[in-house]
Protein backbone atom coordinates (compact mmCIF):
# COMPACT_ATOMS: atom_id res chain seq x y z
CA UNK A 1 0.00 0.00 0.00
CA UNK A 2 1.26 3.33 -0.58
CA UNK A 3 2.78 5.30 2.29
CA UNK A 4 0.93 8.24 3.85
CA UNK A 5 4.00 10.04 4.14
CA UNK A 6 4.27 10.35 0.31
CA UNK A 7 0.78 10.80 -0.05
CA UNK A 8 0.86 13.95 2.33
CA UNK A 9 4.40 15.09 0.15
CA UNK A 10 3.10 14.15 -3.16
CA UNK A 11 -0.42 14.18 -3.15
CA UNK A 12 -1.17 16.28 -6.07
CA UNK A 13 1.35 14.15 -8.14
CA UNK A 14 -0.26 10.76 -6.65
CA UNK A 15 -3.95 12.39 -8.44
CA UNK A 16 -2.27 12.78 -11.66
CA UNK A 17 -0.47 9.63 -11.65
CA UNK A 18 -3.65 7.51 -11.05
CA UNK A 19 -5.54 9.04 -13.42
CA UNK A 20 -3.23 6.92 -15.68
CA UNK A 21 -5.09 4.30 -13.95
CA UNK A 22 -8.40 5.63 -14.52
CA UNK A 23 -9.01 6.24 -10.54
CA UNK A 24 -9.91 9.49 -8.89
CA UNK A 25 -7.93 9.64 -6.00
CA UNK A 26 -8.81 12.91 -4.97
CA UNK A 27 -11.24 12.75 -2.13
CA UNK A 28 -9.86 9.41 -1.01
CA UNK A 29 -5.94 10.97 -0.62
CA UNK A 30 -8.06 13.45 1.64
CA UNK A 31 -9.75 11.21 3.59
CA UNK A 32 -6.65 9.12 4.46
CA UNK A 33 -5.01 12.61 4.91
CA UNK A 34 -7.63 13.78 7.56
CA UNK A 35 -7.68 10.08 9.08
CA UNK A 36 -3.68 10.58 9.97
CA UNK A 37 -3.83 13.79 11.23
CA UNK A 38 -6.62 12.57 13.70
CA UNK A 39 -4.79 9.43 14.39
CA UNK A 40 -1.00 11.54 14.89
CA UNK A 41 -3.32 14.33 17.41
CA UNK A 42 -4.87 11.13 19.38
CA UNK A 43 -1.79 9.55 19.78
CA UNK A 44 -0.28 12.82 21.03
CA UNK A 45 -3.19 13.42 23.65
CA UNK A 46 -2.93 9.17 24.78
CA UNK A 47 0.99 9.99 25.02
CA UNK A 48 0.71 13.41 26.91
CA UNK A 49 -2.00 11.53 29.47
CA UNK A 50 0.36 8.09 29.83
CA UNK A 51 3.29 10.38 30.73
CA UNK A 52 1.19 12.34 32.80
CA UNK A 53 0.32 9.10 34.92
CA UNK A 54 3.42 7.31 35.28
CA UNK A 55 4.86 10.96 36.28
CA UNK A 56 1.85 10.56 39.38
CA UNK A 57 2.63 6.70 40.15
CA UNK A 58 6.01 7.61 40.81
CA UNK A 59 4.97 10.48 42.66
CA UNK A 60 2.45 8.65 44.64
CA UNK A 61 4.92 5.93 45.10
CA UNK A 62 7.62 8.80 46.44
CA UNK A 63 4.24 10.21 48.82
CA UNK A 64 3.90 6.21 50.80
CA UNK A 65 7.65 5.69 50.70
CA UNK A 66 7.01 9.38 53.15
CA UNK A 67 4.19 8.37 55.21
CA UNK A 68 1.99 11.26 52.60
CA UNK A 69 -0.95 8.32 52.17
CA UNK A 70 -3.91 11.06 52.90
CA UNK A 71 -1.97 13.37 50.02
CA UNK A 72 -1.24 10.15 47.77
CA UNK A 73 -4.20 8.82 48.19
CA UNK A 74 -6.02 11.93 46.37
CA UNK A 75 -3.66 11.85 43.60
CA UNK A 76 -4.54 8.33 43.35
CA UNK A 77 -8.25 9.11 42.26
CA UNK A 78 -6.40 11.58 39.60
CA UNK A 79 -4.43 8.33 38.04
CA UNK A 80 -7.95 6.45 37.88
CA UNK A 81 -9.25 9.36 35.91
CA UNK A 82 -5.77 9.26 33.90
CA UNK A 83 -6.53 5.62 33.27
CA UNK A 84 -9.75 5.77 32.28
CA UNK A 85 -9.37 8.87 29.45
CA UNK A 86 -6.26 6.79 28.51
CA UNK A 87 -8.34 3.33 27.58
CA UNK A 88 -10.92 5.64 25.78
CA UNK A 89 -8.31 7.29 23.97
CA UNK A 90 -6.67 3.69 22.75
CA UNK A 91 -9.59 3.01 21.86
CA UNK A 92 -10.29 5.58 19.64
CA UNK A 93 -6.65 5.45 18.13
CA UNK A 94 -6.75 1.67 17.52
CA UNK A 95 -10.41 2.15 15.15
CA UNK A 96 -8.87 5.08 13.92
CA UNK A 97 -6.00 3.16 12.34
CA UNK A 98 -8.04 0.60 11.24
CA UNK A 99 -10.11 2.54 9.11
CA UNK A 100 -7.30 4.48 8.22
CA UNK A 101 -5.24 0.94 6.96
CA UNK A 102 -8.72 -0.59 5.23
CA UNK A 103 -8.74 2.80 2.94
CA UNK A 104 -5.07 2.56 2.33
CA UNK A 105 -5.73 -0.93 1.23
CA UNK A 106 -8.28 0.19 -1.72
CA UNK A 107 -5.68 2.26 -2.99
CA UNK A 108 -4.11 1.26 -5.92
CA UNK A 109 0.01 1.84 -6.60
CA UNK A 110 0.80 4.75 -8.22
CA UNK A 111 2.13 4.22 -11.97
CA UNK A 112 5.60 4.59 -13.20
CA UNK A 113 5.73 7.64 -15.10
CA UNK A 114 6.14 5.39 -18.60
CA UNK A 115 2.86 3.72 -17.89
CA UNK A 116 0.89 5.27 -20.39
CA UNK A 117 -2.48 6.49 -19.81
CA UNK A 118 -5.42 3.96 -21.50
CA UNK A 119 -8.17 2.37 -20.39
CA UNK A 120 -7.98 -1.88 -21.50
CA UNK A 121 -5.63 -4.11 -23.28
CA UNK A 122 -6.06 -2.30 -26.50
CA UNK A 123 -4.27 0.62 -25.09
CA UNK A 124 -1.08 -1.42 -24.29
CA UNK A 125 2.57 -0.57 -25.97
CA UNK A 126 4.29 -3.10 -28.01
CA UNK A 127 7.81 -2.18 -27.21
CA UNK A 128 9.39 -5.07 -28.76
CA UNK A 129 8.94 -8.04 -31.35
CA UNK A 130 11.17 -10.78 -32.30
CA UNK A 131 10.57 -13.93 -34.79
CA UNK A 132 9.08 -15.21 -37.54
CA UNK A 133 5.85 -16.59 -37.63
CA UNK A 134 5.98 -20.09 -39.35
CA UNK A 135 4.20 -20.89 -42.16
CA UNK A 136 1.86 -23.78 -41.45
CA UNK A 137 0.40 -26.08 -43.51
CA UNK A 138 -2.98 -26.49 -44.76
CA UNK A 139 -5.64 -28.20 -42.15
CA UNK A 140 -3.23 -27.40 -39.32
CA UNK A 141 -4.40 -27.33 -36.14
CA UNK A 142 -5.43 -25.53 -32.34
CA UNK A 143 -3.40 -27.01 -29.51
CA UNK A 144 -6.81 -28.68 -27.88
CA UNK A 145 -7.09 -30.88 -31.18
CA UNK A 146 -3.08 -31.95 -31.33
CA UNK A 147 -3.94 -32.89 -27.42
CA UNK A 148 -6.63 -35.36 -28.55
CA UNK A 149 -4.65 -36.50 -31.75
CA UNK A 150 -1.56 -37.49 -30.28
CA UNK A 151 -3.12 -38.23 -26.92
CA UNK A 152 -1.13 -35.97 -24.52
CA UNK A 153 -3.82 -33.78 -22.43
CA UNK A 154 -7.15 -35.03 -21.41
CA UNK A 155 -9.31 -32.49 -21.01
CA UNK A 156 -12.47 -34.76 -20.63
CA UNK A 157 -10.43 -36.46 -18.04
CA UNK A 158 -9.76 -33.65 -15.60
CA UNK A 159 -13.44 -32.62 -15.75
CA UNK A 160 -14.28 -36.19 -14.77
CA UNK A 161 -12.17 -36.14 -11.63
CA UNK A 162 -12.42 -32.28 -10.57
CA UNK A 163 -14.10 -30.10 -13.38
CA UNK A 164 -13.34 -27.73 -16.49
CA UNK A 165 -9.89 -26.07 -16.08
CA UNK A 166 -8.07 -29.18 -14.60
CA UNK A 167 -6.48 -30.88 -17.65
CA UNK A 168 -4.77 -34.37 -16.93
CA UNK A 169 -1.08 -34.49 -19.17
CA UNK A 170 -0.39 -37.55 -20.12
CA UNK A 171 2.55 -39.49 -21.87
CA UNK A 172 4.55 -36.97 -23.73
CA UNK A 173 2.53 -34.30 -23.03
CA UNK A 174 3.58 -35.20 -19.36
CA UNK A 175 7.12 -35.35 -20.28
CA UNK A 176 7.01 -32.42 -22.10
CA UNK A 177 5.55 -30.39 -19.32
CA UNK A 178 8.34 -31.80 -16.83
CA UNK A 179 10.89 -31.01 -19.15
CA UNK A 180 9.71 -27.26 -19.83
CA UNK A 181 9.61 -26.89 -15.75
CA UNK A 182 13.19 -28.35 -15.41
CA UNK A 183 14.46 -25.62 -17.81
CA UNK A 184 12.66 -22.92 -16.96
CA UNK A 185 14.17 -23.91 -13.12
CA UNK A 186 17.93 -24.86 -14.75
CA UNK A 187 18.07 -20.79 -16.72
CA UNK A 188 16.79 -19.47 -13.66
CA UNK A 189 19.31 -20.87 -11.10
CA UNK A 190 21.81 -20.23 -14.06
CA UNK A 191 21.24 -16.70 -14.05
CA UNK A 192 21.79 -16.79 -10.07
CA UNK A 193 18.60 -17.17 -8.87
CA UNK A 194 18.03 -19.62 -5.90
CA UNK A 195 15.39 -22.37 -5.84
CA UNK A 196 12.66 -22.86 -3.45
CA UNK A 197 10.06 -25.47 -2.78
CA UNK A 198 6.89 -23.28 -1.62
CA UNK A 199 3.92 -24.22 0.60
CA UNK A 200 0.90 -24.21 -2.26
CA UNK A 201 -1.64 -22.96 0.61
CA UNK A 202 -1.37 -19.51 2.52
CA UNK A 203 -2.82 -17.48 5.38
CA UNK A 204 -4.55 -13.96 5.58
CA UNK A 205 -1.07 -11.96 6.02
CA UNK A 206 0.86 -13.23 3.37
CA UNK A 207 -2.51 -12.81 0.99
CA UNK A 208 -2.21 -8.87 2.28
CA UNK A 209 1.12 -8.52 2.25
CA UNK A 210 1.69 -9.05 -1.40
CA UNK A 211 -1.78 -7.18 -2.17
CA UNK A 212 -3.75 -9.96 -3.55
CA UNK A 213 -5.90 -9.46 -0.59
CA UNK A 214 -8.26 -7.98 -0.34
CA UNK A 215 -8.45 -7.01 -4.07
CA UNK A 216 -8.22 -10.55 -5.74
CA UNK A 217 -9.89 -12.12 -2.89
CA UNK A 218 -12.65 -13.72 -5.37
CA UNK A 219 -10.30 -14.99 -7.49
CA UNK A 220 -8.76 -16.99 -4.72
CA UNK A 221 -9.85 -20.61 -3.94
CA UNK A 222 -10.65 -19.95 0.31
CA UNK A 223 -10.20 -22.94 2.49
CA UNK A 224 -12.60 -21.94 5.07
CA UNK A 225 -12.24 -24.40 7.85
CA UNK A 226 -7.95 -23.56 8.30
CA UNK A 227 -8.45 -19.95 6.63
CA UNK A 228 -6.35 -20.71 4.34
CA UNK A 229 -5.91 -19.42 0.54
CA UNK A 230 -4.30 -21.59 -2.44
CA UNK A 231 -1.71 -19.67 -3.78
CA UNK A 232 -2.46 -17.92 -7.40
CA UNK A 233 1.06 -17.78 -7.88
CA UNK A 234 4.87 -18.76 -6.14
CA UNK A 235 5.50 -14.79 -5.99
CA UNK A 236 2.94 -14.93 -2.90
CA UNK A 237 4.73 -17.25 -0.37
CA UNK A 238 8.08 -16.64 -1.93
CA UNK A 239 7.93 -12.79 -1.06
CA UNK A 240 6.53 -13.35 2.31
CA UNK A 241 9.64 -15.54 3.18
CA UNK A 242 10.64 -11.78 3.80
CA UNK A 243 8.14 -10.43 5.64
CA UNK A 244 8.58 -8.47 8.82
CA UNK A 245 12.42 -8.73 8.00
CA UNK A 246 14.86 -5.83 8.50
CA UNK A 247 17.95 -6.61 5.59
CA UNK A 248 21.60 -5.11 5.08
CA UNK A 249 23.47 -4.16 2.03
CA UNK A 250 25.29 -7.89 2.36
CA UNK A 251 21.42 -9.22 1.74
CA UNK A 252 21.40 -8.35 -1.42
CA UNK A 253 20.74 -9.10 -4.73
CA UNK A 254 17.98 -11.45 -3.26
CA UNK A 255 16.96 -13.38 -6.35
CA UNK A 256 14.76 -16.15 -6.07
CA UNK A 257 12.80 -18.85 -7.92
CA UNK A 258 10.24 -21.54 -7.53
CA UNK A 259 8.08 -24.02 -9.64
CA UNK A 260 4.01 -24.80 -8.36
CA UNK A 261 0.87 -25.35 -9.60
CA UNK A 262 -1.21 -22.46 -9.52
CA UNK A 263 -4.93 -21.66 -8.46
CA UNK A 264 -7.47 -19.24 -9.92
CA UNK A 265 -10.90 -19.16 -9.86
CA UNK A 266 -11.39 -16.34 -13.26
CA UNK A 267 -11.63 -18.70 -15.79
CA UNK A 268 -15.22 -19.54 -16.76
CA UNK A 269 -15.91 -17.61 -19.56
CA UNK A 270 -16.71 -19.54 -23.13
CA UNK A 271 -15.01 -19.60 -26.40
CA UNK A 272 -11.85 -20.57 -28.03
CA UNK A 273 -9.99 -17.50 -26.56
CA UNK A 274 -10.39 -20.00 -23.06
CA UNK A 275 -10.43 -23.26 -25.16
CA UNK A 276 -7.74 -25.87 -23.84
CA UNK A 277 -4.83 -24.51 -22.02
CA UNK A 278 -5.30 -20.60 -23.07
CA UNK A 279 -7.05 -20.31 -19.58
CA UNK A 280 -7.09 -22.89 -16.77
CA UNK A 281 -8.16 -22.99 -12.33
CA UNK A 282 -4.87 -24.81 -12.15
CA UNK A 283 -1.59 -24.38 -14.21
CA UNK A 284 1.87 -25.01 -13.49
CA UNK A 285 4.44 -21.99 -13.67
CA UNK A 286 8.04 -21.23 -12.70
CA UNK A 287 8.38 -17.83 -10.66
CA UNK A 288 10.86 -15.29 -10.40
CA UNK A 289 11.36 -12.86 -7.48
CA UNK A 290 13.79 -10.39 -6.36
CA UNK A 291 14.38 -7.80 -3.62
CA UNK A 292 16.26 -4.96 -4.39
CA UNK A 293 17.47 -1.57 -2.97
CA UNK A 294 15.25 1.27 -4.91
CA UNK A 295 18.46 2.96 -7.16
CA UNK A 296 18.61 -0.59 -8.29
CA UNK A 297 15.48 -2.25 -9.39
CA UNK A 298 14.41 -0.46 -12.97
CA UNK A 299 17.92 -2.29 -13.56
CA UNK A 300 16.89 -5.58 -11.95
CA UNK A 301 13.64 -5.38 -14.05
CA UNK A 302 15.19 -4.87 -17.15
CA UNK A 303 17.38 -8.10 -16.03
CA UNK A 304 14.36 -10.20 -15.51
CA UNK A 305 12.74 -9.05 -19.21
CA UNK A 306 16.19 -10.10 -20.60
CA UNK A 307 16.19 -13.45 -18.90
CA UNK A 308 12.68 -13.99 -20.52
CA UNK A 309 13.72 -12.92 -23.97
CA UNK A 310 16.25 -15.68 -23.48
CA UNK A 311 14.28 -18.26 -23.05
CA UNK A 312 11.89 -17.48 -25.59
CA UNK A 313 15.02 -17.15 -28.08
CA UNK A 314 16.01 -20.37 -26.92
CA UNK A 315 12.65 -21.99 -27.47
CA UNK A 316 12.42 -20.45 -31.11
CA UNK A 317 8.97 -18.84 -30.37
CA UNK A 318 7.65 -15.78 -32.18
CA UNK A 319 6.77 -13.29 -29.25
CA UNK A 320 5.73 -9.59 -28.22
CA UNK A 321 6.69 -7.14 -25.31
CA UNK A 322 4.04 -4.82 -24.58
CA UNK A 323 3.84 -2.05 -21.74
CA UNK A 324 0.96 -2.39 -19.96
CA UNK A 325 -1.42 1.08 -19.90
CA UNK A 326 -2.93 2.56 -16.43
CA UNK A 327 -6.18 0.52 -17.24
CA UNK A 328 -4.68 -2.61 -18.16
CA UNK A 329 -2.15 -2.54 -15.12
CA UNK A 330 -2.47 -4.34 -11.97
CA UNK A 331 -3.11 -3.01 -8.89
CA UNK A 332 -0.15 -3.32 -6.85
CA UNK A 333 2.21 -2.89 -9.92
CA UNK A 334 4.21 0.38 -10.98
CA UNK A 335 5.71 -1.04 -14.07
CA UNK A 336 4.28 -4.49 -15.82
CA UNK A 337 5.63 -5.82 -18.95
CA UNK A 338 3.65 -8.40 -20.64
CA UNK A 339 5.26 -10.90 -22.84
CA UNK A 340 3.26 -13.02 -25.96
CA UNK A 341 3.47 -15.52 -27.80
CA UNK A 342 1.99 -15.75 -31.06
CA UNK A 343 0.00 -18.85 -31.44
CA UNK A 344 -0.30 -19.48 -35.27
CA UNK A 345 -2.61 -21.97 -35.24
CA UNK A 346 -4.82 -19.60 -33.11
CA UNK A 347 -4.48 -16.61 -35.05
CA UNK A 348 -3.56 -14.58 -31.75
CA UNK A 349 -0.95 -13.31 -29.20
CA UNK A 350 -1.35 -15.19 -25.70
CA UNK A 351 0.16 -14.06 -23.04
CA UNK A 352 2.65 -15.91 -21.48
CA UNK A 353 4.47 -13.84 -18.57
CA UNK A 354 4.16 -10.59 -16.57
CA UNK A 355 7.20 -8.63 -14.94
CA UNK A 356 6.57 -6.33 -12.34
CA UNK A 357 7.85 -3.66 -10.72
CA UNK A 358 6.16 -2.96 -7.45
CA UNK A 359 8.81 -0.35 -5.88
CA UNK A 360 7.50 -0.19 -1.85
CA UNK A 361 3.86 -0.84 -2.77
CA UNK A 362 4.32 -4.42 -1.29
CA UNK A 363 7.19 -3.64 0.82
CA UNK A 364 5.04 -1.12 2.73
CA UNK A 365 2.39 -4.07 3.68
CA UNK A 366 5.23 -6.64 4.53
CA UNK A 367 7.19 -3.88 6.79
CA UNK A 368 10.33 -5.49 4.41
CA UNK A 369 12.87 -2.78 5.15
CA UNK A 370 16.24 -2.83 5.22
CA UNK A 371 19.07 -0.69 6.85
CA UNK A 372 20.94 1.64 4.53
CA UNK A 373 24.43 2.92 4.71
CA UNK A 374 23.35 6.54 6.54
CA UNK A 375 22.18 4.12 9.04
CA UNK A 376 18.17 4.75 8.10
CA UNK A 377 15.56 2.00 7.74
CA UNK A 378 13.94 2.54 4.41
CA UNK A 379 11.83 0.55 2.15
CA UNK A 380 13.02 -1.96 -0.48
CA UNK A 381 11.49 -2.74 -3.61
CA UNK A 382 10.24 -5.92 -4.85
CA UNK A 383 10.05 -7.30 -8.46
CA UNK A 384 7.94 -10.44 -9.83
CA UNK A 385 7.86 -12.34 -13.13
CA UNK A 386 6.57 -15.38 -15.02
CA UNK A 387 9.79 -16.88 -16.39
CA UNK A 388 7.86 -18.63 -17.19
CA UNK A 389 3.78 -19.58 -16.91
CA UNK A 390 3.32 -23.12 -18.67
CA UNK A 391 -0.26 -23.79 -20.53
CA UNK A 392 0.08 -21.13 -23.32
CA UNK A 393 3.99 -22.09 -23.63
CA UNK A 394 3.21 -25.49 -24.47
CA UNK A 395 0.00 -24.27 -26.47
CA UNK A 396 2.62 -22.29 -28.81
CA UNK A 397 5.16 -25.10 -29.02
CA UNK A 398 2.31 -27.53 -30.36
CA UNK A 399 0.66 -24.88 -32.52
CA UNK A 400 3.67 -23.79 -34.11
CA UNK A 401 5.86 -26.74 -34.08
CA UNK A 402 3.02 -28.78 -35.49
CA UNK A 403 4.17 -31.14 -39.02
CA UNK A 404 2.50 -33.71 -41.03
CA UNK A 405 4.80 -36.04 -39.34
CA UNK A 406 4.34 -35.07 -35.70
CA UNK A 407 4.96 -32.14 -33.20
CA UNK A 408 8.31 -31.53 -33.14
CA UNK A 409 10.19 -30.31 -29.86
CA UNK A 410 12.60 -27.66 -29.84
CA UNK A 411 15.77 -28.99 -29.89
CA UNK A 412 16.74 -26.60 -26.30
CA UNK A 413 14.19 -29.34 -24.75
CA UNK A 414 15.42 -32.23 -26.41
CA UNK A 415 17.51 -33.33 -23.76
CA UNK A 416 14.97 -33.02 -20.91
CA UNK A 417 12.33 -34.50 -22.96
CA UNK A 418 14.33 -37.52 -24.40
CA UNK A 419 12.59 -37.64 -27.81
CA UNK A 420 12.68 -35.01 -30.34
CA UNK A 421 9.19 -35.76 -31.89
CA UNK A 422 5.00 -36.32 -30.74
CA UNK A 423 3.64 -38.78 -32.98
Amino acid sequence: MLQVNNIRENKQEFIKALKKRNFEAESILEEVLQLDEKRRATQVKLDDILAESNRLSKEIGMMFKNGEHQKANLIKEKTGNLKEDSKALSEELSETVAKLETLLYTIPNVPHESVPAGTSEDDNEEIFKEGDVPVLAEGSLPHWDLAKKYDIIDFELGNKVTGAGFPVYKGKGARLQRALITYFLDKAIDAGYTEYQLPLMINEASGLGTGQLPDKEGQMYHITADDLYMIPTAEVPMTNMYRDRLLTDKDFPIASTGYTPCFRREAGSYGAHVRGLNRLHQFDKVELVRIEKPEDSYAALDNMVEHIKDILADLKLPYRILRLCGGDLGFTSALTYDFEVFSTAQDRWLEISSVSNFETFQANRLKLRYKNKEGRKELVHTLNGSALALPRVLAGILENYQTEDGIKVPDVLVPYTGFDLID
